[in-house]
């Protein structure tokens, strides 16, 4: 089904909604945060942000509630609005002062009834308050105006303060809760019955495995604040249910275009969210200084931090200027073999590659059970090589026994890149059993179709494997020497992705 992430959430709240059908009509999991703001340079928690968020039809419009001393909800992310703490003035000292594009500072009740509407959702985060009983009559009071504006099918409700949801809970047992600090698992969060995990999205990513259990339990997710937009492919990929952002213009756009719009479903991923040695429950190591069959000149090392290394969300192969036995460089080549084996499907690959004449790097796969013999009849998918000697232009190619190098019948493609040293790109191939197309950039430079007559044409009705490596010289990569000055050459690697439908 082409919308499966859009279906998912059109559920989602379908139950949340009690079968209000108005709301069915909003495929996105797009929430503007404090309203959509930014790019019409709205006042942050404007009415105009939330009318504006409405119009983009996002799924939700995200706002912040505070109470004066005289009880009066108003709308304001801090604490203070123009000097005075909130809590401690009267809403009529709030008046004295304006947002930047004239409007009063909102009551809460103001906001609801300007943002009643078929599409977007009210999603109302209350504020902690200055002791625990007073955001208890806060949450109480917000309820209370829910109830009776009868708005409590247009409202969800968020909040870092745990014991607000809970009151919220014991006065409205269908209110939709979600908890936005992050120190609860879904566990936790399933038996207080708080409906969803609500978190900045490094918690996401400290914490994976809350996202599997998340779904097991039924409960939604949502991540905050999210602008990049690397960080939304990403949740978009682990078909999260919310995305709470400043840019919901963007994050449009990535929904448009990403995997799961053409019913690809992510199925391994490797983000490098950790530091230290790569995840041995995903990446394995061929070791050795044997030449490699292309007579390269380094030595792959195992489980070495100077030659792979995880730190800062990236992942590090290092060809160093390092003897080890018979071999004047080190380096590593990393594999997913058993760990990650795939028959068709999506690889993406972000990375930025090492400069220098004699570096050769490679993201490539190779069969994992050689089911019809020996390179290269069981076949070899090269997704990204790259020759330092030719600074400007990187390949995709496969080999085939029919197909090969070897004999000079290989199919290849290659394109034109200004900036593999400086910047970060993709490269990737969508393979299923009629062809492999090669993409930079999400873009299609080389396909190679399924002829369909012969394995030795077409090996690629196995499982194949990954593999991450930079190599030294050899038959290709030293065609015209070695740079000895470029070492340590690095190749960065800043996710690994692997698609299936």
């Amino acid at each position: 089904m082409k919308f499966n992430l859009f279906s998912k959430i059109l559920f989602v709240f379908s139950f949340i909604l009690c079968s209000n059908e108005a709301f069915s009509k909003n495929p996105n999991s797009v929430v503007a945060h404090r309203g959509a703001w930014k790019s019409q340079s709205h006042p942050e928690n404007s009415i105009a942000s939330l009318k504006y968020a409405i119009k983009l039809k996002c799924i939700g419009s995200e706002f912040d509630v505070h109470m004066t001393s005289d009880n009066v909800l108003v709308i304001n992310h801090d604490p203070t609005f123009n000097g005075l703490t909130i809590e401690k003035v009267t809403y009529k000292e709030l008046l004295a002062f304006k947002l930047s594009n004239g409007e009063k500072i909102p009551t809460l009740k103001e906001y609801f009834l300007a943002g009643k509407n078929p599409y977007t959702r009210l999603v109302c985060e209350i504020k902690p308050a200055s002791t625990v009983e007073r955001g208890r009559i806060v949450a109480q009071k917000v309820v209370e105006l829910v109830q009776s504006l009868k708005m409590d099918k247009y409202v969800d409700y968020i909040s870092f303060d745990y014991e607000m949801l809970l009151k919220i809970r014991s006065l409205d047992t269908k209110a939709h809760l979600q908890y936005l600090n992050g120190t609860k698992s879904p566990a936790e969060l399933k038996a207080d019955k708080i409906n969803g995990a609500d978190y900045h999205f490094s918690v996401f990513k400290r914490n994976p495995d809350w996202i599997s259990d998340s779904k097991k339990l039924g409960l939604s997710l949502n991540a905050w604040t999210v602008n990049d937009a690397k960080d939304l492919d990403w949740l978009i990929a682990n078909d999260f249910d919310f995305i709470t952002t400043n840019e919901p213009e963007l994050a449009f756009e990535r929904i448009k275009n990403a995997p799961i719009q053409k019913d690809w479903k992510l199925v391994w991923s490797d983000e490098f969210n950790y530091k230290g040695l790569p995840d041995d429950k995903k990446w394995g190591y061929d070791i050795g200084g044997s030449g490699w069959g292309n007579n390269e000149l380094q030595f792959y090392t195992e489980k070495d931090t100077a030659t792979a290394f995880v730190g800062n969300g990236i992942l590090t192969i290092s060809a160093n200027r390092t003897a080890k036995e018979n071999r004047e460089y080190t380096s590593a080549r990393l594999v997913t073999k058993t760990k990650g084996d795939w028959l068709n499907g999506k690889i993406e690959v972000r990375a930025k590659l090492p400069k220098g004449k004699g570096t050769w790097p490679a993201i490539w796969m190779l069969p994992t059970d050689w089911a019809y013999g020996g390179w290269p009849e069981s076949g070899e998918i090269d997704i990204m090589e790259h020759v330092g000697y030719e600074p400007d232009t990187v390949y995709g190619t496969v080999h085939t026994k029919a197909f090969n190098h070897s004999i000079g019948t290989h199919k290849t493609g290659s394109f034109f890149m200004p900036t593999p040293y400086t910047e970060f790109h993709d490269y990737g191939i969508e393979w299923d059993q009629e062809k492999i197309d090669f993409l930079y950039d999400g873009k299609k430079y080389f396909s190679f179709k399924n002829t369909k007559k012969n394995f030795q044409e077409w090996p690629y009705d196995k499982r194949f494997h990954l593999i991450l490596n930079v190599a030294v010289g050899g038959n290709w990569g030293g065609k015209y020497g070695v740079a000895t000055e470029v070492f340590p050459a690095k190749m960065e690697v800043d996710y690994v992705r692997v698609f299936q439908k």
